[in-house]
């Protein structure tokens, strides 16, 4: 019997899963033509806003640059401007790359590369925010009062310029020495502002730790997984496009009080049903977690120790409130809901809109000319209009496939590490009991695995579990308790 035996990284080929999910990276011709020949459609008509000293955050590596952020602290409060790549600028509404960009709907993220949703020589070339390039953005400016709820907010086409590429771990180091850029000081207070207006207005937070397929820089193709927590700077930065995805969202439903057509694609989900947040008060009970009855599921969650078995257990289940997220269109047909709570994000407590990172995602580029338009008192394009609905059927089945490749990535490295392993007996936290035929499930922590568990080990409770299974050609592996 092996006791915490470390595994450290293991060959893994993730080519049976892009031809799985009939993944292909190489581009149509025609669309990579246009992509390599793309010009800004609105040259000659921008606000020059090269001025301002942006920054980008990103992973480290990271090519496809969609956002850069100034951040000012003023005397009424804050100032952000946050400029996105204008890939709409660049893509012209009826040709082939307009076409493989609609059929793919967003990029999806493997271990071993991207499949993008435009080719790199746009989307990490000529439309990435890099520094020390002019490029054509569509430029947020959202004046916010002593408490960071905004009072002011708009977008207009622009040309900006940034002047240095961050990422989170460097700007999480910066912050924690006192040294951030001049550009982002301001960051730290203004992202704890909104995370606090946010539970104000019950929006509802994970902060699970997130796992991740990592290469093994000491042996070519071989792979490892770890688990990366959420640092403050993560959650700071998230707000800036919290905040710009709800004033999207406000833009485009407001439009009606004009007297103009609500058209909009926006980001929804429903309320969590009494009987899943009952669920939650019974097992923060068991693990002797205080919940106070007038206390939101999002403060409650806020306040725990992330370190903690019961955190991770909550957080977990937390997940089963958080379903149901699509996205919806108003476009003036008589089916386009109305009633305030279908237009909702529940996780957030408001109307949202995705509209920051459109080098990622379809959606993007339609919601920000909606806004655009909104803004410069203009008609909506036509071809924003009429390619709405197919938008968003895009965005809700590219959505589902990204979740099941990233899964599947991380199943399959689970069961490569722990083939050679069966029999081995881990430490483990028991994150979901059993209950009736579906098993428990546990957190192994090195290496970091969630998987099913055979017996009846107590939630919330540190117990030794027996691996039993591990199948790489199934994606799948098995503990069993007691060991």
């Amino acid at each position: 019997m092996e006791l915490h035996q470390r595994i450290v990284s293991a060959p893994v080929d993730f080519g049976a899963i892009r031809s799985e999910f009939g993944l292909a990276s190489a581009y149509p011709a025609e669309a990579s033509a246009e992509a390599r020949d793309a010009v800004d459609a609105f040259a000659g008509d921008r606000v020059d806003r090269t001025d301002i000293p942006f920054v980008t955050i990103d992973p480290p590596g990271a090519m496809d640059l969609d956002q850069a952020l100034h951040i000012e602290r003023t005397h009424g409060g804050f100032t952000v401007h946050y400029a996105i790549a204008d890939v709409g600028a660049v893509i012209s509404p009826d040709g082939a790359l307009a076409k493989e960009s609609g059929a793919r709907g967003q990029t999806f993220y493997l271990p071993d590369g991207s499949v993008p949703l435009h080719p790199p020589t746009l989307s990490e070339g000529s439309a990435s925010l890099l520094p020390d390039r002019t490029r054509p953005a569509a430029l947020w400016a959202i004046e916010l009062d002593e408490n960071a709820e905004p009072v002011r907010f708009s977008v207009v086409r622009a040309l900006v310029r940034s002047r240095a590429r961050l990422d989170y771990s460097r700007v999480q180091a910066d912050a924690d020495a006192g040294r951030l850029h001049p550009s982002i000081a301001a960051l730290p207070e203004f992202g704890t502002r909104r995370i606090e207006a946010g539970l104000a207005r019950g929006a509802i937070g994970l902060r699970l730790p997130a796992q991740s397929v990592v290469g093994d820089e000491h042996a070519d193709g071989h792979w490892r997984l770890v688990v990366e927590p959420r640092t403050a700077a993560d959650d700071w930065n998230e707000q800036v496009s919290l905040l710009t995805g709800m004033c999207a969202a406000r833009i485009m439903l407001d439009g009606a009080a004009a007297g103009q057509e609500r058209i909009a694609l926006l980001r929804t989900m429903p309320p969590p049903s009494e009987s899943a947040i009952e669920s939650m008060r019974r097992t923060a009970q068991a693990l002797g977690v205080e919940w106070p009855e007038n206390e939101a599921v999002g403060q409650m969650l806020a306040r725990l120790d992330t370190g903690t078995p019961a955190a991770l257990v909550l957080m977990s289940e937390a997940t089963t409130l958080l379903r149901g997220a699509t996205y919806t269109v108003l476009d003036g047909s008589a089916t386009a809901p109305s009633a305030p709570e279908a237009l909702r994000h529940s996780a957030i407590g408001a109307p949202y809109a995705h509209v920051t990172a459109p080098l990622r995602r379809l959606s993007d580029r339609f919601a920000t000319e909606i806004c655009l338009a909104a803004c410069a008192g203009a008609e909506v394009p036509r071809w924003v209009r009429e390619g709405l609905v197919s938008a968003a059927e895009a965005m809700r089945r590219s959505d589902s496939v990204a979740g099941k490749i990233e899964r599947a990535c991380i199943d399959l490295t689970e069961s490569t590490l722990l083939a050679p392993r069966i029999g081995t007996v881990f430490d483990a936290v028991v994150v979901r009991e059993a209950n009736g035929n579906r098993p428990a499930v546990v957190f192994v922590a090195d290496p970091p695995v969630l998987g099913p568990c055979v017996g009846e080990p107590p939630e919330g409770e540190t117990v030794r579990v027996r691996l039993v299974s591990a199948d790489p050609r199934e994606r799948k592996v098995s503990f069993t308790y007691p060991a």
